[in-house]
């Protein structure tokens, strides 16, 4: 089983003019820690408006800062918000194949579709177009990267003539696929679609095997891959803190992953959010004991750890807080459930870096090689395994690219205006074309009236 480190860039209230910068400069050495110490992955999300919960709007850029820092792990992507609404599938396949040639073939595509009013509402997304919005928008994402040219798409929601789109990522056909989970219709989704499953529903290992058989029956009867080829990993997210004393663990990491589950029902389940004036973390601190997020409450509860921890008849979130013996028993429970991946949330409310990093130096020591030193065989049988099925659902793809229309060119803008309203001065332009092989521009200044614009072209 691998590891990776995930990141929303929570900020809790208050915060001055240089919190945010300090945030990310904070990540960044996590991140960088993280690589040299062994870390399979690092995801980071995209989230718009989500004040506290999440300052992570612009994910390809952090991610690129990662990968600059980095020599090894995975650059993971949780998510690209694929809806046409949030982000034009031909500029999400230019930026995943730029971080693709600049970490060296490192990126992770996870893609989700959003489901605060915060985003949907902001961006205007109407609620109930949200699931065809993502699929056609990574459609057509997939695509682009991978043919050459693209030849067009006219769709529901985007509409793009053909062209090639470059650059073109380094991992071929394209770089691994994956979709974010809460629920297990979501899963059965990852399924069908050939895709891995990222489990944001903080479940605990009995939960997560059901969701791995669930994910496999699925795949073997129904898959019809979107992408062209098929990641078939369970991936599930944990809040995690480690430290040799429990109680110790639990005083740094608890609060954070509280707040965590708090500020995320805020914006997608209770919640109402003034904008620049509601203070979530304030609310969470007000109202935490009541709602079972106590950290004195958890402290309490059963030694074994688990995701969830029920305090008074209300749930609150543990995971992986506690000792590295009760991180290796914990652990083992996902491993015997054939997740393939568990992915760590410890930039969680106001944890502090610190803390952060020494968590994950002990961590790396005393429990990951354990694991790692399973991991190889363990993933090559599974891919043995369900070699016979990815190769079924593999020969159900159809393509369904359009053909390129025979001959398709599009003129420069200039041309088509001159074929327009002048079409006896197209062969001044094929003059200009001439000339300016051989770094002669005269015509082209005396069509456009533009003598600084000839003399810059010179230069």
């Amino acid at each position: 089983m691998k590891f990776g480190i995930f990141y929303e860039h929570q900020l809790p209230r208050p915060w001055d003019e240089t919190s945010e910068a300090q945030l990310i400069a904070d990540a960044l050495t996590q991140i960088e820690l993280a690589d040299r110490l062994g870390f399979n992955y690092v995801w980071e999300v995209e989230h718009h408006f989500l004040e506290e919960y999440s300052h992570s709007s612009a994910p390809e850029v952090f991610l690129a800062a990662a990968a600059a820092r980095t020599k090894n792990i995975r650059i993971g992507h949780g998510v690209v918000l694929t809806a046409p609404g949030f982000n034009h599938p031909v500029r999400t396949a230019e930026r995943i194949a730029m971080l693709d040639l600049v970490s060296a073939g490192r990126v992770e595509f996870g893609t989700g579709e959003s489901s605060s009013e915060a985003e949907l509402g902001g961006f205007g997304i109407d609620p109930a177009d949200k699931r065809p919005q993502w699929e056609e928008g990574l459609r057509v994402a997939i695509r682009a990267m991978t043919e050459t040219p693209f030849t067009g798409v006219d769709g529901t929601y985007v509409h793009i003539p053909p062209r090639n789109v470059v650059p073109k990522p380094v991992q071929k056909p394209h770089p691994p696929l994956w979709v974010a989970c809460s629920r297990r219709e979501t899963i059965l989704l990852a399924a069908r679609h050939g895709i891995g499953a990222l489990t944001f529903a903080f479940v605990d290992p009995e939960e997560a095997a059901e969701y791995v058989r669930a994910y496999e029956s699925t795949l073997a009867t129904e898959c019809i891959p979107i992408g062209k080829s098929i990641n078939a990993q369970i991936a599930c997210v944990t809040p995690m803190m480690c430290h040799p004393d429990e109680l110790t663990a639990i005083e740094r990491g608890l609060e954070g992953a509280n707040f965590f589950g708090y500020s995320l029902a805020h914006f997608y389940a209770f919640g109402r959010h003034e904008p620049a004036k509601t203070d979530v973390w304030s609310e969470f601190v007000e109202k935490r004991a009541s709602k079972g997020f106590s950290p004195e409450a958890a402290a309490q509860e059963r030694k074994e750890l688990n995701t969830k921890v029920d305090s008074g008849g209300t749930e609150g979130l543990r995971g992986a807080v506690g000792t590295p013996d009760q991180l290796r028993s914990y652990l083992r429970r996902y491993e015997d459930a054939g997740v393939d991946q568990v992915i760590f949330i410890l930039q969680a409310g106001k944890n502090r870096h610190e803390h952060i990093c020494e968590s994950l130096e002990l961590f790396a020591r005393e429990v990951m090689p354990e694991f790692a030193g399973r991991d190889a065989a363990k993933a090559l049988g599974k891919r043995l395994r369900l070699a016979p099925l990815v190769e079924i659902a593999m020969s159900k793809k159809v393509d369904d690219a359009p053909p390129l229309p025979v001959g398709y060119a599009f003129d420069a803008l200039l041309r088509q205006v001159v074929t327009k309203t002048a079409p006896e001065h197209i062969a001044l332009l094929d003059k200009v074309a001439e000339e300016s092989s051989i770094g002669d521009n005269s015509t082209m200044a005396a069509i456009t009236g533009d003598r600084k614009g000839m003399m810059s072209t010179r230069r």
